[in-house]
């Protein structure tokens, strides 16, 4: 059993925001797998199914960002799961938009999120990071996260959430560089290739 939890803040004023591309990226996991409806539990919005043959646990904490950890830390003990049990997925200021790389562990990087997690569970779980931009200097970075993607990159974000979704098979079988390969020509393929190295 796996649990796929995906950030952001509660409430339909943040629903478009940088901020909430993991609650994104796991509505459109839950479109695309065999889940029932999400409701209530462990201070989030839980969602229970299979990937594949994998059960998964998809949660939304609802704790609001900064507090995730709680409902994170919850689910983990209630499901009797390990740190390697655990998928986090974020937005990722240090990546350029429609990036997605894949990691296992690390700091938090100033993410509050991550911060609030590590706190409550530890660092050895893995992290689906999903770059959005730097808005280049770091007073505006609490405005700009808490700020709607604009009309113009819904397309990249679409494609992002949706190549999660297509290859969450693998990540569910713990084929990280093919997931991570798999994302990342599905997003070249849908005309949004990343434009420079990282």
């Amino acid at each position: 059993m796996l649990v796929i939890a995906g950030l952001g803040n509660p409430g339909a004023q943040y629903a478009r925001n940088r901020h909430n591309i993991g609650f994104m990226a796991v509505d459109a996991i839950a479109e695309r797998g065999r889940f029932g409806p999400f409701r209530a539990r462990h201070q989030g919005l839980l969602a229970d199914g299979l990937i594949g043959d994998e059960r998964v646990l998809l949660l939304k904490p609802q704790t609001y960002m900064n507090e995730s950890g709680r409902s994170v830390g919850e689910a983990l003990r209630y499901a009797k799961l390990d740190l390697d049990a655990l998928v986090v997925i974020h937005d990722e200021l240090d990546l350029a938009p429609a990036k997605v790389r894949l990691k296992v562990g690390g700091g938090d990087a100033g993410h509050n999120g991550l911060r609030s997690i590590t706190a409550h569970v530890g660092s050895g779980y893995k992290r689906v990071r999903l770059g959005i931009g730097h808005p280049g200097d770091k007073g505006l970075v609490h405005p700009y996260v808490l700020s709607d993607f604009a009309k113009a990159e819904a397309g990249w974000v679409e494609a992002v959430c949706r190549a999660i979704a297509e290859a969450a098979p693998l990540l569910a079988t713990g084929q990280d560089a093919s997931f991570q390969n798999k994302t990342h020509l599905a997003i070249e393929a849908a005309g949004f290739g990343e434009k420079s190295s990282a």
